[in-house]
């Protein structure tokens, strides 16, 4: 589970960027969104609004703690629709001995490794 600063805008860029869909309902707590599960095509992840009176503000830490590795289909392709939407790039799409791999950070505070391979 990851949380940001905003939820609902994540989730429309992980559905955008990502091609992700949100599973079942999104359930509301304290007038946030406290769980939603998203399919990243056969990989699932939990997304919730900050809590900073529960000390949950990872955008405040000057950084993200987290990597999330996501296989994609067309790392290139992927990499252009994260930055078209407001990623940050942190490394160019390149061949590597594992694959083709890029990586950005999105506009929620994240880092994603984008891969077309395992």
């Amino acid at each position: 589970m990851i949380a940001v600063s905003d939820a609902s805008a994540a989730i429309r860029f992980y559905e955008t960027v990502f091609g992700a869909k949100v599973v079942g309902e999104v359930m509301e707590w304290e007038g946030k969104i406290g769980h939603a599960e998203l399919d990243f095509g056969g990989s699932n992840m939990m997304v919730a609004d900050e809590f900073p009176e529960y000390n949950i503000t990872p955008e405040r830490l000057g950084g993200s703690p987290v990597i999330i590795f996501l296989v994609v289909d067309d790392t290139d392709a992927r990499f252009a629709r994260a930055i078209e939407h407001g990623s940050v790039a942190i490394q160019e799409p390149k061949d590597e001995p594992y694959g083709r791999v890029a990586k950005v950070r999105d506009p929620f505070g994240h880092i994603w490794f984008l891969s077309d391979q395992l």
